[in-house]
């Protein structure tokens, strides 16, 4: 009988991790949606809207990305600034290609922002369902 009292680690890294090779094995360039209220965030508030910021993680966009066990962290330029980024696991709230919005929206861990009202984009323009997208890629939550 299997052990009910093992605690398990998060498998979002994990997730992220994989998820960003399998972007970029399929010439996708990964995007994240970060809650940049969850403490310990350091993303260029300037771009901040909402209390989501949507940063593109491509070797081509940042330098020495490292996606650890409690992290994800990298540099990169805004606006011609250099910056250092951090960003908690816990705030990653999804990974998605910019191509195509394929990904995954993550929030049902303890310990994770909830994704209701934060990702799903079109119900926040205003847009009905069946129509078509506006060209940007766009994240369903999926109960």
């Amino acid at each position: 009988m299997p052990d009910m009292n093992i605690t398990m680690t998060s498998s979002r890294p994990y997730l992220v991790r994989s998820l960003n090779e399998w972007i970029l094995d399929n010439d996708c360039t990964p995007y994240i949606v970060v809650d940049a209220g969850v403490q310990g965030v350091q993303v260029p508030t300037e771009h901040v809207a909402n209390g989501q910021i949507v940063l593109n993680i491509s070797p081509g966009a940042v330098r020495s990305l490292v996606i650890g066990n409690g992290a994800l962290e990298f540099s990169a330029r805004f606006g011609g600034v250099p910056m250092q980024v951090f960003i908690p696991l816990q705030a990653v709230m999804a990974i998605y290609a910019k191509e195509n919005g394929e990904g995954m929206v993550f929030g049902s861990e303890p310990g994770s922002p909830d994704p209701e009202g934060g990702v799903d984009a079109d119900h926040s323009a205003g847009r009905r369902s069946d129509e078509r997208p506006s060209g940007r890629p766009t994240l369903k939550v999926v109960k």
